[in-house]
Formats: C-alpha cells, sequence, structure tokens
C-alpha cells in the first residue's frame, strides 16, 4: 500500500479490492435521500467563516474529491480557496453557499452531485439544483465567473462505494444537463473524459478508491485547467 500526500494530509492509497465488496443500501422504490448532510458540516462551515472569502479568490466548491485537494498548493496559487465537504450533496451546497457568495469572489468552480446518485436523487432533481446555484450566485454576486465540472467516473473494482456503482447512465445523464448550462452563458469544465479508461470507468492509475482522485488524478486535473486556461 503507498501513501499520496494532498496538502498536509496523507491518504492511503489502495490497490482494486479482491474481496466481496460490501453490500450497497437498498432503497425502496421511489426513495430520494435529500435530508442527508455530513456530521462535519457544522465544524466545515465554521472553519470557513473563520477564513472567509474576499473579492480576489477563486473558489473551489464541492464534496470530497475537493475536500481532499490543497487547490492552492496544487494550482501554485495563495488566492484559491477550497469549500468542500466529504460526503455533501448538492442540497447541501445550495444551503451553505451565501458565506461564498457574501465575498464576491473571481471565480467560482463547481462539482458536485456524485453522491446525490449514490442517494437516489432523481437526475432532474440534480439538475434543478445546479441551477438554483447558478441563479444564486448571479443574484448575490453577478460580477462571479461561474464554472461547473462534470462529473467523474467511478471504478466499481475496488468494491468500496457499493452504492455509487452500477449507475453510469444518471452520471452521463446530469453531466450531460451540466454541458447545457454553457447556454447559460455558465463556463463548463469538461473532466469526465480525461479520467475514463477502455471501459468506461475511471482509470485505476488515477484514484484511490474507485471514487476518488490520487496525486496522478489531481494532475490530470491540472492539465485540463492548463489546458483551458480557466484560471486566467
Amino acid at each position: 500500500m503507498a501513501l499520496i500526500c494532498l496538502g498536509s494530509t496523507v491518504f492511503a492509497q489502495t490497490t482494486p479490492a479482491t474481496t466481496a465488496a460490501k453490500p450497497a443500501a437498498v432503497y425502496p422504490p421511489g426513495f430520494m435521500d435529500s435530508t442527508y448532510r455530513p456530521k462535519i458540516t457544522p465544524d466545515s462551515i465554521a472553519s470557513f467563516k473563520a477564513h472567509p472569502v474576499g473579492s480576489d479568490n477563486i473558489v473551489f466548491l464541492g464534496n470530497s474529491i475537493t475536500a481532499r485537494c490543497n487547490w492552492a498548493k496544487l494550482f501554485n496559487n495563495p488566492l484559491i480557496k477550497g469549500r468542500g465537504i466529504s460526503g455533501d450533496l448538492t442540497f447541501g451546497v445550495l444551503e451553505r453557499m451565501d458565506e461564498i457568495i457574501a465575498g464576491h469572489p473571481k471565480k467560482v468552480f463547481i462539482l458536485i452531485g456524485i453522491n446525490d446518485i449514490s442517494r437516489n436523487v432523481p437526475d432532474s432533481i440534480i439538475e434543478r439544483n445546479h441551477r438554483k446555484m447558478v441563479a444564486k450566485i448571479r443574484a448575490g454576486s453577478p460580477e462571479t465567473q461561474i464554472y461547473f465540472c462534470t462529473l467523474l467516473p467511478v471504478n466499481p473494482v475496488f468494491g468500496k462505494f457499493p452504492n455509487h456503482y452500477g449507475k453510469d447512465g444518471h452520471i452521463l445523464a446530469v453531466n450531460a444537463a451540466i454541458r447545457k448550462l454553457k447556454a447559460k452563458n455558465v463556463n463548463i469544465v469538461d473532466l469526465y473524459p480525461n479520467f475514463l479508461d477502455s471501459e468506461n470507468h475511471l482509470k485505476a492509475e488515477y484514484c484511490v478508491d474507485g471514487l476518488h482522485p490520487n496525486d496522478a488524478g489531481y494532475q490530470v486535473w491540472v492539465k485540463v485547467f492548463e489546458k483551458g486556461g480557466y484560471l486566467k
């Protein structure tokens, strides 16, 4: 087992599981878990408020994929602030956006929705919430440039996140809706195709556990951003 370091945090990098994966949660027909909020949410929000966003800042907003990375270090840009909370949903992001909007940041990069998919939130509701985020930012901070990142694929071979597996069609549908935001003058960062293997799964060499990127995965992120000039 190797170790990777993102900022000051060290994570274990594992190889794909060889034992049986834990079973996925069984949801009743029509069940949508929109009320879940990670236990760390209050502490995370308190920490965010202690380091407020300003008008010269660039914000990366999302879930654990965002929270696990030191974006300022990754891009060598001290003006970048991370606003990721592990396990968060689009509903949670909507609830905590006011702190970001109040600072009138220069840019906001949003990557959120994979945990909604894992909790059976319909694609149309995720799309609706994404559009609400756009409307909320434009109403409270019209000068902020909005960027939406497409969701990353997942890799079921690792067996660690069963509720995220077997839902590739939902990832594709949500990403298609994200790309349509371009018609509303939202900037799109299409990460998804850059992480695919030959079976349309998340490349094993780019991830820790079939869901979260490793150092190599975040370097792909850097290349995509450099090519697109998104931080200029």
